[in-house]
C-alpha cells in the first residue's frame, strides 16, 4: 500500500492531488503483469475499461498502417499513465496499438474512478488535454488521429454520370452561316439568335469550323481585324463530334483532351445539335470534371501540384462507388496531361515560340492511358527535320525546353523516370527522321534491350503539337511493320513471356515476405496481358495504345473471341482496380509513397479467389502466345 502511494506521488498528474485523495486512488489501483511482450490494445477498436500508470518496463505505442507498418512510434517507461486521452478524447477507444514488453508491470485504474478524479480535479484534467494538443502538432501524429473513416463523397454528382448517354440531352440547335459571310454579320447572327457559338459551313454545307464570343475577341478585336473580313479568316477549328449512344463522362473527357468548348451530336452520319462544356459542366456540379476544370484555370506550379495531391482522394471515391477501373484510368490521364499542357504552355510562354514544328509524346503507361497513382514520367520529343544550319539551334532549344517542363513536373509530384525514358535526355529528343531510324533498327535488331525501348515507345501519344508529326511517324511503322517480322515478333513474344502470374503448383498465390507482409507484386501480374496484347496489335497493325482499345479492335477483326475479349477485359481491369485503390489508401491514409504490393492477407477470400482465376486466364493466354509466336510449349 505504502509502495504505491509513494510512486503515485511521483507520477503525473497524479502528483498534483492532495494525498488523502491520493491515498484513496492508490486502494483502487490493480496490479497486472506482463511476461512477454503481448499486444494489449488495438488502435480504434479496444474499449479502454481504464488507465495504466506503468511501474516497470515500457509500453510501445504506434499507429498501425494499412500494410501492418508501425507509424509515429513511442516508447513510455515508468511513470507513464498510458489510455487517459483515449478514455477522454477518443470515444474510450484506444487511440494507438499498444505492445506491452517483456517485464512490464502496471498498475490498473478503474475507467469509473478516473473519470470522477477528472471532474473534481481541473488541472489534472487538463493534463491530458494538453498532452494531446502538444502530441498533435507532429504532422504524422495528427494525421493518423484525424484518419477518416469513410471519404466524403465530394467529387461524386450521380452515377448516373457513368451510365447516362448522350442521346439522353438536351443539346441545342445549331446555328450556322456561310464561311463568306462577313464578321460582323456572323455576329449579329448570334445575337439574334442568341447562341453563344455558331458554326460555320462551306459551300457543300459542310461544319468546317466556329465562331465564339471568344473568337471575336481573340481573333478580331485583339488583333484589330476589319469586320467586313469573311468568318473563314477568323473562325476556330478544329470541329469535334461525339455519337449519341457515347456516354456522358466520354464527351466531357474529350471536350478535355481536345480543348474544345463544344461538341458536335452526331447520328448516322448526321450533326443533330451541339453541346457545350460549360452547361455539360454545370450539370456535374460534384463531379470530377468540374475538378478538372479547375485545374485548367490554375496559375502556378504550387496550385498544379496542390491539385495533382487530390487526384488519390478523387480515385478512391470512385472506385468505392463502384465506377469502372478503366473510367478511373481517362479521370487519372486527364487530370495528368491536364498537368502537362499547363506546364509545357508555361514554358513556351517564358521560352518564346519554339523554332520548329514538334510533338510533345508520352509513352508507357500514361502512352497507354493506364496511369496509377505510382506514376514516374515516361515522355518524349519529336521535332521536324530542318536544314543543316538549324539543326544545332533547333536541337539546343527543344533539350532546353524539355528541361524545364521534367523538372516542373517533377516538383508536381510527376517523378522523374528511373530508366530514363524522358525528353531531357538527349537521345529520346530528335528529329522525325531520326526518330524513324530509331524504330526501323529496333525492329531489325530485335534483342530484349531494343525490344524494351520499341515496346514503351510504341506505346505512345501525343498530347502537344503538331499531329501531322505523329501521323507520318504512324504512317511510316504502319509499312515496316507489313514487312516480314517473324523474329522481331518472336522477340516481342519473349518479353510478354517474361513475368509468369504468381500461381504455385498446387495453383495457390505465390507470395514473397515483405516486411511483416506476405505479398505478390500486382504491376508485374498485369504485364503479361499489356505485353500480350500488344503483340497482338502490332501482328495485326494496330496504333491505338490504350489495352482496353486494343482488345477491343483486335476483337473486331476476329483476332480474339468473345470470350478471350471478356476475360482478358475482366481480368486486367479487376487486377486495375485492386491496384489503384491500394495505391490510393497508402497515399490518403498512410501517408506514403505509393507501391504495387498487395499483402494476400489484406485481401477477401472471394478477392483470394477470384484472383487465382485470374491467374490461371494469363497463363492460358501465355501458352497460347508461347505456340503461335515461339514455335514451342516449353517457356
Amino acid at each position: 500500500m505504502n509502495f504505491k502511494l509513494e510512486f503515485l506521488k511521483t507520477v503525473k498528474p497524479f502528483n498534483i492531488l492532495p494525498e488523502e485523495v491520493l491515498a484513496g486512488v492508490a486502494d483502487l489501483l490493480q496490479e497486472v503483469r506482463y511476461t512477454k511482450d503481448t499486444a494489449i490494445y488495438h488502435q480504434e477498436a479496444t474499449k479502454m475499461k481504464g488507465v495504466d500508470i506503468i511501474v516497470e518496463g515500457e509500453y510501445e505505442a504506434f499507429f498501425y498502417d494499412s500494410e501492418q507498418n508501425k507509424r509515429v512510434v513511442l516508447h513510455h517507461q515508468s511513470g507513464y499513465c498510458y489510455g487517459g486521452i483515449s478514455v477522454l478524447l477518443n470515444k474510450k477507444r484506444s487511440l494507438r496499438s499498444v505492445i506491452a514488453k517483456k517485464g512490464t508491470v502496471v498498475y490498473f485504474l478503474p475507467r469509473r474512478d478516473f473519470k470522477q478524479i477528472c471532474q473534481a480535479y481541473e488541472e489534472f484534467f487538463h493534463h491530458f488535454t494538453a498532452e494531446f494538443g502538444r502530441l498533435m502538432l507532429n504532422d504524422e501524429f495528427a494525421h493518423f488521429v484525424k484518419r477518416p473513416t469513410a471519404f466524403e463523397e465530394n467529387y461524386i454528382a450521380s452515377d448516373q454520370l457513368y451510365s447516362r448517354k448522350i442521346e439522353s440531352l438536351v443539346y441545342r440547335d445549331l446555328v450556322a452561316c456561310s464561311a463568306h459571310t462577313p464578321v460582323y454579320e456572323a455576329a449579329r447572327l448570334m445575337a439574334e439568335k442568341k447562341v453563344s457559338c455558331l458554326f460555320v459551313q462551306d459551300n457543300q454545307e459542310q461544319i468546317i469550323g466556329y465562331l465564339t464570343d471568344i473568337t471575336i475577341r481573340d481573333n478580331v478585336v485583339a488583333r484589330q481585324v476589319n469586320v467586313q473580313e469573311p468568318v473563314h479568316l477568323v473562325m476556330d477549328n478544329p470541329i469535334m463530334s461525339i455519337n449519341t449512344q457515347a456516354y456522358v463522362y466520354e464527351a466531357i473527357l474529350l471536350m478535355f483532351r481536345t480543348k474544345t468548348r463544344y461538341l458536335l451530336i452526331e447520328e448516322n452520319g448526321q450533326y443533330l445539335g451541339f453541346l457545350s462544356r460549360n452547361k455539360l459542366l454545370s450539370d456535374q456540379a460534384q463531379s470530377p470534371f468540374v475538378f478538372i476544370q479547375s485545374v485548367k484555370l490554375a496559375q502556378s506550379v504550387e496550385e498544379l501540384k496542390r491539385k495533382w495531391e487530390k487526384v488519390p482522394e478523387i480515385v478512391y471515391q470512385l472506385l468505392d462507388r463502384g465506377v469502372k477501373p478503366e473510367i478511373v484510368n481517362q479521370v487519372i490521364t486527364t487530370v495528368s496531361d491536364t498537368i502537362a499542357l499547363k506546364v509545357i504552355e508555361g514554358v513556351i510562354e517564358e521560352m518564346g515560340t519554339p523554332p520548329a514544328k514538334f510533338v510533345f509524346m508520352v509513352l508507357g503507361s500514361e502512352g497507354r492511358k493506364e496511369q496509377t497513382l505510382n506514376t514516374d514520367q515516361d515522355n518524349a520529343i519529336i521535332y521536324e527535320d530542318k536544314a543543316n544550319e538549324q539543326r544545332e539551334l533547333v536541337r539546343e532549344y527543344f533539350l532546353k525546353f524539355a528541361e524545364h517542363v521534367s523538372e516542373r513536373l517533377d516538383l508536381i509530384g510527376f517523378s522523374y523516370c528511373k530508366g530514363g525514358f524522358m525528353a531531357k535526355n538527349s537521345k529520346w529528343t530528335h528529329s522525325l527522321s531520326h526518330w524513324k531510324r530509331n524504330y526501323s533498327s529496333w525492329m531489325k535488331e530485335p534483342d530484349p534491350e531494343t525490344v524494351m525501348k520499341f515496346s514503351t515507345f510504341f506505346d505512345c501519344r501525343y498530347i502537344y503539337g503538331e499531329a501531322s508529326i505523329m501521323d507520318e511517324l504512324r504512317e511510316f511503322l504502319d509499312q515496316e511493320l507489313q514487312e516480314p517480322l517473324g523474329r522481331f515478333l518472336y522477340h516481342m513474344a519473349k518479353n510478354a513471356l517474361q513475368y509468369e502470374p504468381p500461381l504455385t503448383f498446387f495453383r495457390n498465390i505465390k507470395t514473397f515476405t515483405k516486411g511483416s507482409q506476405e505479398v505478390f507484386d500486382i504491376k508485374k501480374t498485369m504485364t503479361p496481358i499489356v505485353d500480350l496484347v500488344r503483340v497482338y496489335a502490332l501482328k495485326n497493325r494496330i496504333f491505338k495504345t490504350n489495352t482496353g482499345e486494343r482488345l477491343e479492335a483486335l476483337k473486331s477483326i476476329g483476332e480474339f473471341t468473345e470470350t478471350d475479349y471478356h476475360e482478358l477485359m475482366h481480368s486486367y481491369y479487376y487486377l486495375m482496380s485492386i491496384r489503384l485503390k491500394k495505391q490510393a489508401i497508402q497515399i490518403i491514409q498512410d501517408k506514403t509513397e505509393p507501391n504495387n504490393f498487395v499483402d494476400i492477407r489484406s485481401l477477401t477470400k472471394i478477392e483470394q479467389v477470384t484472383l487465382k482465376e485470374i491467374f490461371k486466364t494469363i497463363g492460358n493466354f501465355q501458352a497460347s502466345i508461347r505456340l503461335k509466336f515461339t514455335n514451342t510449349l516449353l517457356s
